[in-house]
């Protein structure tokens, strides 16, 4: 409470505060004064450069304008240019939330009319992005969160309460590899000191039915003893296992982006569906996945942000897939700086520019080695290798299936190959379509070349006329049953479930056809076992396909960076790591990795196994 009363005495005594609370680690001040409201922004930053943390300033419920006037309002000065979909009123954050198609035009040059909005209306705009796709997920996402503002409010107050409460000294650091260690799936990281315990992702392993999920079951791992989860990426080896936390009594806060939220959802529902298909029982249900975004705080790039007494956490772009962070904690005070890489990728791709590196300081490397033991063609080549098997097979009266994730690698093989001369339909199963509409509502966390085209050029990918969605077994049928030329992307990307086998099973006995691969295929999956060579594969439903169709594998496309791409990166630091700590790659690639990494910068590497601890400090 030391910070609530140092800014009470450094406010004016006309100020009329109201409340101050907690948003998290912001505090929020209400105020019943409305000059104060318009013209505080000068003494505001003087007393955030003398208290080192995050104020905001909003007007009391009790003298923003009326509801149906303001949106009255809103709707006469903004153009009508940025597609407004929706107006909704938030009365505990006394916040007006504006869901628009071109945000920029709400907010006006400079600010100007969002700033108009806030001065006459004294209600604080929150304005979002409406998806250019109409996204059932984000919909219900945000409609949740709006009806859960009372308990946000509670919450977020109780959880600013807990950062600032008196810290212990650190004494110690340790990190616990609960998953995703020697292995690729199951990725979870216990992060302690003597106040904290953190948790950094939790997810499932999609290609294994015997260990699927982390070892929770350590003694010092107490789900109620957690002050936090942070979770890199939406990828179910990452953020799978989340919700089932909150089924267990955990309340806490999850740290991610807003798009790895809304993905995570996508997928989380999707999972429900495939346990229920195929008669298996889920470790979570539909009210795990609705406690986890309802106790979600959302982060942009770069934004520090507490998260213990001491603990201050700051994401940055992974480049890996839309959303993905590079994990960045600092602990103590100047004692720490830990960097978890969760997926990383360090060259540009079509979506996204490559991973950031410009940290101050890191004396702690987790980083990944999917591809740590082999460097992958170059990306122009890649390139040209799809699109010339694409037009191959086309120019035969061929089909091509190409199973991918439905989150990160489908929409990369969209851009590259809408950006192409390819003919034809382009159908998008299995997710796609509502993953890729996803997409629509955040070009922010792209690249700023992909941003420069979709937000300015009106090229955007993902509302080419040639792509088609499926979205019901019929329209897939017709698909199945078309012998016409076209192009299939489908999940699961590792041939592990999913429609993608249906296509297979109808397509794999005609040469004409082709089946591309385009991302990792785990040890253990059919996506492998087809690598390796199968030409006689047994489906689950036990009807066996002779494969005559032709088998590419694309290596360059991934989201995961190649052993000289995980070197570079590790060189571009402009601290180099006292400890590197290799995780999320198979045995021999990660024990590969660190070696090279020893051998290039000389300093200490270690791949550890499943259940080892480590002491950072």
């Amino acid at each position: 409470m030391k910070i609530i009363e140092k800014i009470k005495s450094e406010l004016p005594e006309n100020a009329m505060i109201s409340d101050m609370c907690y948003e998290g680690c912001e505090v929020i001040l209400y105020t019943e004064n409305k000059e104060f409201f318009r013209n505080c922004t000068t003494l505001i930053k003087k007393i955030v450069d003398d208290v080192k943390k995050r104020i905001e300033v909003r007007a009391d419920p009790a003298v923003v304008m009326d509801e149906e006037k303001t949106a009255e309002f809103i709707k006469k000065v903004v153009s009508k240019d940025a597609g407004i979909r929706d107006i909704y009123f938030e009365p505990e954050f006394a916040k007006v939330v504006i869901h628009a198609e071109k945000p920029g035009l709400v907010i006006g040059k400079n600010g100007a009319t969002m700033a108009e909005i806030k001065d006459k209306t004294y209600w604080t705009p929150d304005i979002k992005r409406a998806p250019v796709i109409d996204s059932e997920v984000i919909r219900k996402v945000r409609k949740m969160l709006h009806m859960e503002a009372g308990y946000r409010k509670k919450f977020l107050n109780e959880l600013g309460k807990k950062i600032y409460s008196e810290g212990k000294e650190v004494d110690w650091i340790r990190a616990v590899f609960l998953g995703g260690f020697r292995e690729v799936g199951r990725s979870c990281i216990l992060l302690q000191t003597p106040q904290s315990n953190v948790l950094m992702d939790c997810g499932i392993s999609v290609s294994s039915t015997q260990n699927p999920f982390p070892h929770l079951e350590l003694p010092e791992f107490q789900i109620q003893a957690l002050d936090a989860v942070i979770v890199s990426h939406s990828h179910m080896d990452h953020i799978g296992l989340v919700p089932f936390l909150y089924e267990h009594g955990y309340r806490g806060p999850v740290y991610c982006t807003k798009p790895t939220r809304d993905l995570g959802a996508l997928l989380h529902i999707d999972y429900l569906n495939i346990c229920k298909r195929e008669n298996a029982k889920p470790p979570f249900t539909i009210k795990g996945i609705e406690e986890m975004i309802k106790h979600c705080v959302a982060l942009e790039y770069g934004e520090v942000t507490d998260i213990t007494p001491d603990m201050r956490l700051t994401l940055e772009n992974s480049g890996h897939l839309l959303g993905s962070s590079l994990v960045h904690v600092h602990i103590g005070n100047g004692l720490y700086n830990l960097l978890y890489t969760g997926d990383v990728k360090y060259d540009k791709s079509r979506l996204f520019d490559p991973a950031f590196t410009n940290f101050t300081r890191v004396e702690g490397l987790i980083i990944e080695s999917t591809y740590g033991s082999e460097n992958v063609m170059s990306r122009d080549e890649s390139e040209k290798i799809l699109i010339d098997a694409v037009k191959r097979t086309l120019a035969r009266d061929g089909r091509v299936l190409i199973p991918t994730f439905a989150v990160g690698r489908a929409q990369e093989i969209i851009a590259i190959l809408t950006d192409s001369d390819v003919e034809g339909p382009i159908y998008l199963d299995g997710m796609l379509w509502d993953a890729t509409a996803i997409h629509t509502a955040y070009p922010e966390f792209m690249s700023k070349t992909m941003q420069t085209k979709i937000l300015h050029k009106g090229k955007n990918p993902f509302l080419d006329p040639r792509l088609k969605g499926i979205g019901s077994q019929k329209e897939r049928k017709e698909v199945l049953d078309s012998t016409k030329p076209a192009v299939i992307l489908s999940t699961s990307g590792m041939l592990t479930a999913g429609p993608a086998l249906e296509y297979l099973m109808e397509l794999s006995e005609d040469p004409k056809n082709a089946l591309i691969f385009v991302g990792y295929q785990g040890e253990g999956t059919l996506g492998r076992r087809i690598q390796k060579g199968w030409k006689h594969v047994q489906f689950e439903n036990g009807i066996a396909k002779d494969l005559k169709l032709e088998i590419v594998t694309v290596e360059g496309l991934g989201g995961h960076s190649d052993q000289q791409e995980l070197v570079s990166f590790v060189e571009h630091l402009p601290a180099k790591p006292r400890k590197i700590i290799i995780n999320h790659g198979e045995s021999s690639r990660s024990v590969e990795l660190a070696k090279m990494l020893h051998k290039t910068f000389r300093t200490e590497t270690v791949a550890p196994r499943i259940l080892e601890t480590i002491r950072l400090k």
